[in-house]
């Protein structure tokens, strides 16, 4: 350790002032939907494991962490029986994490009871998988709930906690989120479990509701500008709000994250890479396009594809099928929150007049909420395309079943399917969803000589119902 062994303990008890019985730092009252399963977690943890809480950087892993403190005071936890720590800080980040125990428990001895260990940003200490495990398997009545900006890629690293934590997804904010943390209540719109509950609805309740919440679309364009990344969706100036996000995204993971944690030295190569799929988003990725343009060998390219996604920056869907169909198929890129291609490339309010564009924001906005929706009960997604180039946006493969989404953000007022048509006919669903723009194209059709039936529902709508659900366990896409 490079700093004293003073300096170590003036810096842990700076970020835990509970144990002097101080309360802990201003948090807000609000939560997420991810700290339902966090808290449960701390209640009752399956199998004495460990929690990863894994996300991009922003979207309030820290924050959840903290909330948590709270949480476990109110519950009666001795306050010396919590540590939390963040390796963002320099000091902490040069101590080991044997040391840092060894220094809280030297300076605050501990209570009957469960010990619970709370580790921030964990990815920038080397070997942390190993020990975590050994903590797992000999320290039973530790708790411990770490958070990290990038996903372990190395599969022998992965492989050595296998069966020694869960990992907990944080996504950026929801639609329904992003409402609460603007403060903004539309009572109007009925409770939905899920998307499937509205196949039961009777023909006249479609109307009714779209009649009802007209002020929808407009905050749900809000949402799609700026974002779901909790401090930039409260700033008030829009152009702001995306400068920030920007600062955060290029700036902080990929000039500084990606240097420190993967070892990115062509970082000017990477973020080319990113621009490239901001401007494609909701594309399925073409790989020697992509390398043509940017002078770019493939294995490279491919490589910092991977490293996006671990970072949590973007989603990969494959196609579906199996064995060679799948290996030899091009993968479909999603951004991970809606408002990153156009903080990135700084396109302010004109996304909005863009309709091409504004429609492949809102495929990406879609994804993200049923990916946030229901990652949790293990549905594979996927993207469908045929022969003729017939294409459905998403599917979900949920216990057997084959649920097809295709989004048509526009206000024409026949939209042609003929991919959604085509997958129909092909794999013959129960039932299907057609994500649209207009809030009065709402309600259930019937597909010619098929027995599916066809949701058409407003982006809007589904967005909000979707983020609304996440708090949830279960549910039916």
């Amino acid at each position: 350790m490079i700093g004293t062994h003073a300096d170590l303990l003036a810096v842990l008890t700076r970020f835990n002032p509970w144990w002097a019985g101080a309360p802990v730092p201003l948090v807000p009252t609000w939560r997420r939907a991810a700290f339902g399963p966090l808290q449960r977690w701390a209640e009752d943890p399956p199998a004495g494991r460990a929690l990863l809480l894994s996300g991009a950087r922003q979207v309030g892993k820290t924050t959840l962490l903290l909330q948590l403190v709270q949480s476990l005071q109110a519950r009666g936890v001795p306050a010396n029986n919590i540590l939390y720590v963040t390796f963002d800080h320099p000091l902490l980040k040069l101590s080991s994490l044997d040391q840092v125990l060894a220094a809280w428990r030297e300076f605050t001895p501990s209570s009957p009871g469960p010990e619970y260990v709370l580790l921030d940003e964990i990815q920038a200490k080397p070997d942390w998988q190993t020990w975590l495990k050994l903590q797992v398997d000999f320290h039973k009545n530790r708790r411990i709930a770490v958070t990290g900006s990038a996903t372990p890629l190395l599969r022998e690293q992965t492989e050595s906690g296998v069966g020694r934590w869960q990992t907990l997804r944080i996504p950026t904010l929801s639609f329904y989120e992003f409402l609460q943390i603007r403060e903004i209540r539309i009572n109007a719109i009925p409770s939905v479990s899920s998307l499937q509950q509205l196949f039961g609805w009777q023909p006249a309740q479609f109307p009714r509701v779209s009649a009802t919440v007209t002020a929808l679309t407009g905050h749900f364009h809000e949402y799609l500008l700026r974002g779901g990344f909790p401090q930039s969706a409260k700033v008030p100036d829009v152009n702001e709000a995306q400068r920030l996000l920007r600062e955060d995204i290029v700036d902080k993971v990929l000039k500084r994250d990606m240097t420190a944690l993967f070892g990115v030295r062509r970082v000017v190569e990477l973020e080319q890479v990113f621009l490239y799929l901001c401007l494609h988003e909701g594309g399925i990725l073409n790989l020697p396009d992509l390398c043509k343009n940017l002078e770019l060998k493939r294995p490279t390219v491919e490589n910092f594809v991977d490293l996006l996604e671990a970072a949590h920056l973007i989603y990969q869907l494959k196609p579906l099928g199996y064995g060679k169909e799948v290996l030899r198929g091009r993968r479909k890129v999603y951004l991970a929150d809606p408002a990153l291609g156009s903080s990135v490339l700084l396109r302010g309010r004109s996304l909005l007049e863009d309709e091409t564009t504004l429609g492949l924001v809102v495929e990406s906005a879609c994804f993200r909420h049923l990916f946030g929706r229901y990652y949790r009960e293990a549905i594979g997604f996927t993207y469908w395309r045929n022969r003729n180039g017939e294409e459905v946006d998403v599917v979900a493969e949920l216990r057997g079943q084959l649920v097809p989404f295709e989004v048509k953000y526009r206000r024409a007022a026949n939209i042609e399917i003929p991919g959604l048509l085509s997958f129909i006919r092909e794999k013959k669903p129960e039932r299907a969803y057609l994500i649209t723009r207009e809030l009065t194209d709402f309600g259930i059709h019937a597909v010619k000589d098929s027995e599916t039936q066809l949701l058409r529902i407003p982006a809007a709508l589904a967005c909000y119902w979707l983020g609304a659900a996440e708090v949830q366990d279960g549910g039916e896409a």
